[in-house]
């Protein structure tokens, strides 16, 4: 009742982010006070040092592991709650979970945010030698493929954001109009050159050929707002956020969401890689966290005007949804293990500053794990948990700060395995 409650409130004040700020500080250090303490709970072990740095990776989509599932990345800073953004550099480190997790600095970078990294990954097919990140060199935003044991470059034109499994195209978007319209996801190294207009008939989304660094432009602002436009619409800012790749790389998803001035809309949207046949999937004002469970399906934790809240199983280019683990009306960050097996997801801190993870097998779900968020870690400068799997679906790493500031930690499932569930 009380987390109906909570959503209920939490919904009611989506429009108005100052308040909900606010009412949410207040309340939570209310239930602090009330509330049992704990500072971890689980079968959890940190990976990254304890050295007075920060350590993370970055978001859920991606996995921090090479493909022997003993190399680990993460980004290393001195701090990451003055800016969402900073222009100071970050490490990129490499860390040896067989070596004692021995870690070394491979490279840097001047772009990176709290929520997404650098958008740093192994490449693909072979995730092994060679890893992408983004970097901002002679005054520009552009990504860098660099082999790890060569130490040899390659500067691309543009950043990317979602790289597809075979490592030879990307898609991405514009990094410094995220930065202004979500804090925490863009970059701030430059100026937004479309501050001033709300829906611009320029590019919002670019394909990039990583082979032989090709661009070009797939998608407008203006094609967002003209396809199945609504009233809402009219004289709302756009932006588009969270492109994912589905497992083939043959077709992509967007958020496409409009602020009208104190009311904020999402929808989710698929298409071509080439900008073609768009498909509004949902489109009932609320899409968060989504993760492509095949080529044609997406789990997703959405808003259905029959249902409410939750996370749905939807099928691509056909308007059908199943309404998956009812129990679960907490948002989270969602992804499958390689096998598909299983669901991995988490929370956001509750009123006690307690955020868990789940390990769901078809109907049924555990708790892993509970850390505790410092109040340092809050709002724009929040550590989400955003766990990923490993490379062999047998242990998730996430990022949490119950230890006093952001580090790598990871859970074995593997020793629990199918009796877990018995």
């Amino acid at each position: 009742m009380i987390k109906k409650i909570e959503e209920s409130v939490n919904s009611k004040l989506n429009n108005l982010p100052v308040m909900k700020k606010s009412v949410k500080r207040v309340y939570q250090l209310l239930m602090y006070a009330m509330s049992p303490k704990i500072k971890s709970e689980g079968e959890i072990i940190r990976i990254s040092p304890q050295d007075g740095y920060e350590y993370f990776f970055g978001y859920y989509d991606k996995s921090p592991w090479d493909i022997s599932d003993r190399y680990i990345l993460c980004l290393r800073a001195k701090n990451t709650t003055k800016s969402v953004a900073p222009k100071e550099p970050a490490d990129i480190i490499l860390i040896d979970t067989k070596n004692d997790n021995s870690y070394e600095v491979i490279a840097k970078t001047k772009t990176w945010n709290v929520q997404q990294g650098c958008m740093l990954q192994w490449l693909g097919p072979r995730f092994s030698e060679k890893i992408i990140y983004n970097d901002f060199r002679n005054g520009e935003y552009c990504s860098v493929i660099l082999n790890i044991r060569t130490r040899k470059e390659k500067v691309l034109d543009m950043p990317v954001y979602a790289v597809s499994n075979n490592g030879k195209f990307a898609l991405t978007l514009d990094f410094s109009r995220l930065h202004r319209l979500r804090k925490g996801y863009g970059y701030s190294n430059l100026k937004e050159i479309t501050a001033n207009e709300k829906c611009p008939v320029k590019p919002c989304i670019w394909y990039i050929n990583l082979e032989t660094n090709e661009t070009k432009p797939i998608l407008k602002y203006t094609d967002f707002a003209n396809f199945e436009s609504r009233t809402e619409m009219k004289g709302a800012e756009h932006k588009v956020n969270h492109i994912m790749l589905n497992p083939s790389g043959n077709r992509f998803m967007v958020l496409h969401r409009w602020f009208n001035g104190t009311q904020k809309f999402t929808r989710l949207v698929t298409a071509n890689i080439d900008g073609s046949d768009l498909f509004n999937l949902s489109d009932d004002n609320m899409t968060s966290h989504c993760y492509w469970k095949s080529d044609t399906e997406i789990l997703a934790y959405a808003r259905k005007k029959e249902i409410g809240t939750g996370y749905y199983l939807m099928r691509d280019k056909v308007n059908q949804y199943t309404h998956m683990w009812p129990e679960l009306i907490s948002d989270g960050h969602p992804s499958y293990s390689p096998n598909r097996n299983f669901i991995v997801t988490d929370t956001y801190p509750n009123r006690s500053r307690v955020a868990s993870i789940y390990l769901i097998k078809e109907e049924k779900v555990k708790t892993l794990a509970k850390v505790f968020a410092p109040f340092k870690y809050d709002n724009d400068f929040r550590c989400d948990l955003h766990p990923r799997w490993s490379r062999n679906g047998l242990k998730i790493c996430f990022d949490s700060t119950h230890m006093g500031e952001r580090g790598l930690f990871v859970i074995e499932v593997d020793k629990r395995g199918e009796k877990f569930w018995k």
